[in-house]
């Protein structure tokens, strides 16, 4: 992992799993993204997930024509865009909760030996509710795609007006 600062852009580069694993709770089998290759911080996250023969869900999902299930697609999708965010100074190692999804597209089957590119942009980051989008590629190709809104419960727990009235 390395930081950098690009004309006041701050950029980390370069997250493999332990990184990740420092900035984000989830754990095997339910980290789903294997690399982050760039964060800008509070606006962007790209990054890596690669799909082999050897994953939990393809014996199951199906036999006779292996392909990934679209809600382990949805949650690579997601843990990209939280990642777009999660480095921040004031949510690193807090706990996130999806609040919604819309707009999800999934326009081509993952297979086994596919890597799926995420490209996850952060739109907002208010009150600690983040709203953006991920976009996945297979081979240039987009393959998936959604509209995101995530919360982190421990940001928010601040605005919350006092009962004491």
């Amino acid at each position: 992992m390395k930081k950098v600062d690009e004309n006041g852009v701050s950029k980390i580069l370069g997250l493999s799993i332990s990184d990740i694993q420092s900035f984000f709770k989830n754990r095997h089998p339910l980290l789903m993204i294997d690399r982050v290759d760039e964060i800008v911080e509070g606006k962007s996250a790209k990054g890596v997930k690669v799909f082999t023969y050897n994953e939990w869900f393809f014996p199951g999902h199906f036999e006779d024509n292996p392909n990934v299930p679209g809600v382990v697609t949805l949650e690579a999708l997601m843990e990209m865009f939280i990642m777009s965010f999660i480095t921040m100074p004031e949510c690193i190692g807090k706990e996130t909760a999806d609040v919604k999804v819309n707009n999800l597209h999934f326009i081509k089957q993952i297979i086994p030996g596919d890597r799926l590119d995420i490209n996850a942009t952060l739109k907002t980051f208010r009150f600690g509710v983040a709203s953006g989008h991920s976009v996945g590629y297979v081979d240039g190709n987009e393959v998936c795609r959604c509209d995101l809104v995530v919360c982190v419960p421990d940001i928010m727990k601040k605005f919350k007006p006092d009962s004491k009235c």
